[in-house]
């Protein structure tokens, strides 16, 4: 029997140096590279790698090969292995999982259709005046689906249409009029399919966190801890100037109310003894000593 085809040795090095990477760092994240042009690819490249989160890009079997053997020693590498579909770039850092999908987040950007692409939402075109002067470019547009018209010497989409629902298939005429109107429907960049840190598995829903909006809750629940804290005395680092500071403050009223003199209410004292002598004397009609 023939034996089998023999491995290239540079295949089981890459294996080796991939399965060596994942054991050594506690991030691992499998990252969707289609799509993405070559130089726009090589910039976010370089942008990542300044920040500590290298993008290795290598063939599937090399992936799934390297994850399987470091799955052997680290179990919560396996479930990585159902996402290495399509074109793949993998990451493995050190780092948090949350950080890591905002910055790949910040690599997208807006990309005219293509024919042919599949819309990732609903492509709704607005109506209003466009910038194409009336003629044939109208037949297109009513061919395609656009509610086009010439209104006053313009062509006008007379109200919102949808062009494409997400899911469909744009058709290279509807790509075609779209680019033309300067509607980019689709995005390009790094799509974070899945991540590992340590023992625990993120899949992307998990991680599409809105950091500003978790900051505001965190600064409102904050103040409002804080001001519960006031409220019933509760001493803590950050309750404690407050609580001071209205202590003092009552002191001094209470001293004042009670016209009990010290060197910080007898101001106070003097200041409302001289504003009742003067009401008092108005009311006598008392002639100013």
């Amino acid at each position: 029997m023939p034996g089998r085809p023999s491995v290239p040795p540079e295949k089981i090095a890459r294996v080796a140096a991939l399965q060596q990477m994942l054991l050594g760092h506690p991030l691992t994240a499998l990252v969707g590279i289609r799509g993405v042009p070559a130089a726009a690819l090589q910039n976010m490249r370089q942008n990542l790698l300044q920040r500590g989160h290298p993008l290795v890009v290598a063939p599937n079997s090399a992936i799934r090969h390297a994850l399987e053997q470091a799955a052997k020693q680290r179990p919560a590498l396996r479930p990585l292995l159902e996402y290495v579909t399509d074109q793949t770039g993998l990451i493995v850092a050190d780092g948090n999982p949350f950080s890591l999908y905002q910055e790949l987040v910040q690599t997208r950007s807006a990309t005219p259709a293509r024919g042919g692409a599949i819309a990732p939402n609903d492509i709704v075109v607005p109506g209003g005046e466009t910038a194409f002067k009336p003629g044939p470019i109208v037949a297109e547009l009513q061919h395609a689906g656009f509610p086009a018209v010439i209104e006053k010497g313009k062509v006008v989409l007379k109200r919102d249409a949808t062009i494409a629902k997400a899911g469909d298939v744009i058709s290279a005429e509807k790509a075609n009029l779209l680019t033309r109107l300067g509607i980019f429907p689709l995005e390009v960049g790094l799509d974070l399919r899945a991540a590992v840190e340590r023992e625990t598995f993120y899949a992307p829903s998990v991680l599409a966190v809105d950091l500003t909006h978790q900051r505001a809750e965190l600064v409102r629940a904050y103040r409002r801890a804080l001001a519960l804290a006031v409220e019933v005395g509760y001493l803590t680092r950050e309750t404690l100037p407050i609580l001071l500071t209205r202590a003092y403050r009552g002191a001094i009223a209470v001293a004042v109310e009670s016209a009990y003199p010290t060197a910080k209410s007898l101001p106070e004292i003097l200041a409302r003894a001289f504003r009742e002598a003067k009401a008092l004397q108005a009311l006598t009609g008392t002639p100013a000593s």
